[in-house]
């Protein structure tokens, strides 16, 4: 079992365990068995999986069939394997627009991710989210069956399918042919990765909370990037806090902020045990603003 200091509320140490199970281990035994332990009976470690887990059922931020946004969802080949992504747009839009993908977390591509894509259309981009999934046959309905899947996914084939995502969306006339993107957890840490991997193709990269490259791979990014760290979060903090200083150390450029007292995964608002509205709020300001900044100018 996963122990803290004499200081960790029961929220703590179950927000420990959970990860433990969400990034580590997999096996929902072991977390029942653990809660149970910790809450005192297996109704009551049920109650707190419940408030930990994402919930499918969460009410969407943005409409789905909002009549201000174009939706679409695209499939194709890219990278030589099955393609998917959610797309949105702000309709009628009077200026070209700079293009973000959103990339998921170790879940797939669920409906929370294609609320964020639709958040940031209406905040003025073009929204790609792409199921990192598609070659697997896709983002399963289990959430479970998806962390066993994105353990098992070829990461190469993915930044390849990502970076031809962004190479097509630059060579679009109808956009401002600069491309970011924005990933939150497991795409987090694939945000730091996709920004070692392409250079200045990557206009602009912005991280919730992804575990970190090796500092060494610092000098290879040349796109600016903002990383958004969670005060609690001491697994991802323990990669982030090298990775931030070697980025200054080699002469990038790189804003990063931790947000005190809050939990890992504190932006995604359908885990109600996990998220922060206040932290949301300012990261979610700061991003955009970011993104604007990089991606609004041909």
């Amino acid at each position: 079992m996963t122990h803290g200091s004499d200081t960790d509320t029961l929220h703590d140490r179950a927000v420990r365990i959970y990860d433990a199970f969400t990034h580590e281990h997999h096996d929902r035994r072991t977390l029942l068995r653990q809660m149970t332990v910790l809450a005192g009976s297996a109704a009551a470690a049920e109650t707190l999986i419940l408030g930990l887990a994402a919930s499918p059922a969460a009410a969407a931020v943005t409409d789905p069939h909002d009549a201000r946004l174009r939706i679409d969802r695209r499939e194709g080949i890219e990278g030589g394997a099955r393609s998917a992504a959610y797309v949105a747009a702000p309709k009628g839009a009077r200026k070209r627009l700079g293009t973000v993908l959103i990339v998921h977390e170790n879940r797939g591509l669920t409906p929370h991710i294609e609320d964020v894509a639709r958040r940031l259309a209406l905040s003025g981009f073009h929204a790609i989210a792409p199921d990192l999934l598609a070659p697997q046959g896709g983002t399963p309905p289990d959430e479970d069956r998806a962390r066993t899947m994105i353990g098992t996914l070829d990461y190469d084939l993915a930044l390849r399918q990502a970076r031809a995502m962004m190479a097509h969306a630059a060579a679009d006339k109808a956009g401002t042919g600069k491309v970011g993107a924005v990933g939150f957890c497991w795409g987090g840490a694939f945000v730091n990765r996709l920004a070692v991997a392409s250079g200045a193709a990557l206009a602009a990269g912005v991280a919730y909370y992804g575990p970190a490259p090796d500092p060494a791979e610092a000098a290879k990014v040349r796109s600016p990037l903002m990383l958004h760290y969670a005060g609690k979060d001491a697994r991802v903090n323990a990669t982030g806090e090298p990775w931030v200083a070697a980025l200054k150390a080699a002469g990038r450029t790189v804003e990063a902020f931790t947000y005190p007292g809050v939990d890992h995964a504190f932006n995604n608002d359908s885990s109600a045990a996990r998220y922060d509205a206040a932290a949301a709020a300012l990261a979610w300001e700061r991003t955009t603003r970011f993104l604007h900044q990089y991606l609004d100018r041909a």
